[in-house]
């Protein structure tokens, strides 16, 4: 008989494998923020930095979805990265891979901030950004999936989604570390985003500051990980000679049915996300149909603001997420949280509608969409891990959770831009609704996960 994960942990639950619970929170969260704040400082600067310095020709809508096509091309980027490193997390461990991911990605970011703009080089400025956003979704799409082993993988008895949140509050405390650094500098710089001037402080140099400082973090990361032990469920997957040549293979031979499922349990949560973060920036400070445009108006400092205080709802509502997805299983919440997603997206039209636009309507909106992705990222480092075996679960995992980006995040913003410029912005609701309609589905297809032994293989 398998020896149970409980054995490995001290009678408090204190200590895994000789390695202090908390020191595993710590790596499993630290590490996801500073992924998530590599990924959110380049969301931000899609808005409002690379359109007039990476793409300036043309109109401004052309700019900026050419902006946000190269912000998608990282989501194409995450399932290579999810196959690449899942092999090596599959092979090796969880804990080197990690460390691979994490120092992808940091590299990347740092040498964003210090690209040469196309009024310096042409066209090669948009290439090096371009192949600069590939890493960064190559780092991302092995990060995931092993920060959620490792907390899965350590968890106990009863208490996985609850140790399978700490990763994911690395989404929102990455949001605010990004967005409240560019929201000090926008201020401390005197940048408009609105009428933006070329050869302000902030677009010649101060946009850059975030992208350096990340190697900062990454360096508190690398320390933090390299002082983990390999999970016990991976060791006693090797020490009883299970482990595949070919995880990808295997995975797609044993487990396709969990990735098309996998897939789609995440589609909603990624198509909500990156709808009220990387679209409502750019609708919420763009110009208003008085002004020729389609947004709400309002200037770029005040709406950083807005979204930093609704991200504090979206960290709340993990935990609480994670405590009801151990009491009631991960299918009834998901699919709750999910239905009412799909009510969410029928509001859109009033919500953002632009006559009366207002601070408190737009927070409220915010707000409320914030807490529904709270609700519904909290559960999924627990469900995406428990739908395969152990030999293949870092690939298995990360490949549904990238491949569902590019079904749900990459093409959001630009598909949301087009709606609401094209019909208005309650379409942009109907294409959520669509997308949390298809996740539905796949929960109800979904077998429960909450019981399963994580040393299946």
């Amino acid at each position: 008989m398998s020896t149970s994960l409980d054995n490995t942990a001290g009678r408090d639950g204190s200590l895994v494998a000789g390695v202090p619970r908390s020191r595993i929170i710590v790596a499993s969260t630290v590490g996801t923020s500073i992924e998530f704040y590599d990924f959110y400082i380049y969301a931000t600067a899609a808005v409002s930095v690379f359109p007039h310095l990476f793409f300036p020709k043309g109109n401004g809508t052309t700019a900026l979805l050419a902006s946000l096509a190269t912000f998608g091309l990282a989501f194409v980027a995450r399932p290579v990265g999810s196959i690449l490193f899942g092999h090596f997390g599959d092979r090796i461990g969880r804990k080197a891979t990690l460390v691979g991911s994490l120092l992808t990605m940091g590299i990347a970011t740092f040498l964003i901030g210090i690209l040469p703009t196309y009024h310096q080089v042409g066209l090669l400025a948009p290439a090096l950004l371009a192949l600069m956003r590939f890493c960064q979704g190559l780092g991302l799409g092995g990060e995931w999936s092993g920060a959620a082993l490792l907390a899965t993988e350590t968890a106990e008895k009863g208490k996985r989604a609850w140790a399978a949140m700490w990763p994911q509050l690395g989404a929102p405390i990455g949001f605010f570390l990004a967005n409240g650094l560019f929201l000090i500098i926008t201020l401390f710089l005197n940048h408009d985003n609105a009428d933006p001037d070329l050869g302000s402080a902030f677009l010649t140099w101060g946009w850059r500051i975030p992208f350096l400082l990340s190697a900062v973090m990454v360096i508190i990361g690398l320390y933090v990980r390299l002082k983990l032990e390999e999970t016990p469920v991976f060791a006693q997957a090797v020490a009883e000679g299970k482990k595949v040549k070919t995880p990808l293979a295997e995975v797609f031979r044993t487990s396709w049915r969990q990735l098309i499922i996998g897939t789609f349990v995440m589609l909603a949560t990624y198509t909500l996300f990156y709808i009220m973060t990387t679209w409502v920036l750019s609708h919420g400070t763009g110009k208003t149909p008085a002004q020729g445009g389609t947004g709400a108006g309002f200037q770029y400092s005040d709406f950083l603001v807005l979204q930093l205080v609704a991200v504090l709802f979206f960290a709340a509502a993990i935990p609480v997420s994670g405590r009801l997805a151990d009491r009631h299983g991960r299918r009834i919440t998901l699919l709750v949280i999910t239905g009412t997603i799909m009510v969410f997206g029928l509001t859109f039209g009033i919500l953002l509608a632009p006559e009366g636009m207002s601070e408190p309507r737009m927070l409220l909106f915010l707000i409320i969409g914030m807490i529904l992705m709270g609700f519904t990222f909290g559960p999924m480092s627990a469900v995406l891990p428990e739908l395969f075996p152990t030999n293949v679960r870092y690939t298995g995992s990360g490949i549904a959770y990238n491949v569902s980006s590019i079904l749900g995040a990459a093409v959001a913003p630009f598909i949301a831009t087009w709606l609401a410029t094209t019909y208005g912005v309650g379409w942009v609701g109907v294409y959520l609704l669509v997308a949390a309609a298809l996740t539905f589905v796949a929960l109800l297809v979904m077998h429960e996960t909450k019981d399963r032994h994580l040393e299946e293989v």
